[in-house]
């Protein structure tokens, strides 16, 4: 037999094998590695998730671009926004990574040594400075998802902490507040400082305004809450995967251009146009006092850092 058929005769037999191989994996669904199945439903199956999401939407993900973020802190400016230049003090996060030891919760980003742990850190060690933490405070984390902040910030500045997120059981025991955050169980001017690491963009349809809204109750006068990254873009924009979307989901404001990135892994991640920011957080504001602070040198603290805006929101005494 000539070579050319015997290598087609293999290549056929081969992918005879493989078509078997897969069709009874299919049949024993059981049998197959987890990693196995996301590998495929993220190779072969992205496409055709993709098709089903609906709205205007683009293949891609949301861009970090400097220039793009020079265009919204110029808009925001013009908009009247109190706008912040700021420099991390890169010895001062050091420091605080050294106090902080994430080595002792090596469930969390493996204890410090997984991708993106320092972009995580540079959030909690920037939400610490701007909260101004101390042992007379009441702290909530907010969409709190297992991080290990609430023991770091009590460890390093002695407050009392509590963690909230959506999936704790309705209600408060011990230190864990379940439910809603636009709905928390708590009385008025409970805390005396909340915030957001990574997860307000997670905050779906009108969940973002109702939070807001419930942050200005919670918080006692002189209390604040930060938003840590704030993300900011030159259009409304929502971030999804799709592969993670469960299915006829549709989470998404109509108005916002839906990207669709493969490997973001998350459904949800809102990116305000400065626009939509006025109607929906600034016009909800109520008593609370916003800054927003432009991360100056970000890259200087790692090349993986990504965080260039943070917002910072104090309560006010009552308007006469």
């Amino acid at each position: 037999m000539p070579r050319q058929a015997q290598h087609q005769n293999r290549f056929l037999a081969a992918g005879q094998q493989a078509r078997c191989s897969l069709l009874n994996a299919l049949r024993h669904p059981s049998k197959i590695p987890k990693f196995a199945v996301a590998k495929f439903k993220g190779n072969i199956l992205w496409d055709h998730y993709y098709q089903s999401v609906p709205g205007t939407k683009t293949e891609a993900w949301i861009p970090h671009d400097p220039q793009i973020h020079q265009k919204v802190v110029e808009e925001l400016e013009g908009s009247g926004y109190n706008v912040r230049p700021y420099r991390i003090d890169i010895p001062g996060f050091r420091g605080y990574l050294e106090r902080a030891n994430y080595a002792n919760f090596p469930d969390y980003y493996h204890g410090g040594k997984s991708k993106n742990f320092v972009e995580k850190s540079v959030e909690h060690y920037l939400a610490a400075k701007f909260l101004d933490l101390s042992s007379d405070d009441i702290y909530i984390d907010v969409a709190n998802a297992g991080s290990p902040v609430p023991e770091i910030y009590h460890g390093l500045f002695g407050c009392t902490v509590y963690r909230q997120d959506l999936v704790f059981p309705v209600g408060i025991k011990n230190n864990s507040i379940g439910g809603d955050a636009g709905q928390m169980p708590l009385p008025d001017g409970f805390a005396t400082k909340m915030a957001l690491h990574c997860s307000f963009e997670h905050f779906e349809q009108d969940s973002d305004i109702a939070f807001i809204r419930e942050a200005s109750r919670v918080l006692r006068t002189g209390g604040r809450l930060v938003i840590v990254p704030l993300y900011l873009f030159n259009e409304y924009a929502i971030q999804t995967d799709p592969i993670v979307l469960p299915k006829g989901s549709n989470p998404f404001d109509p108005q916002a251009r839906i990207y669709c990135a493969r490997g973001y892994g998350n459904r949800h991640g809102r990116f305000y146009s400065v626009a939509q920011f006025n109607s929906r957080i600034r016009n909800n504001l109520g008593p609370l006092r916003l800054t927003i602070h432009v991360i100056q040198n970000q890259g200087e603290v790692d090349p993986s850092c990504y965080v260039r805006f943070v917002a910072v929101l104090e309560k006010r005494g009552a308007v006469g």
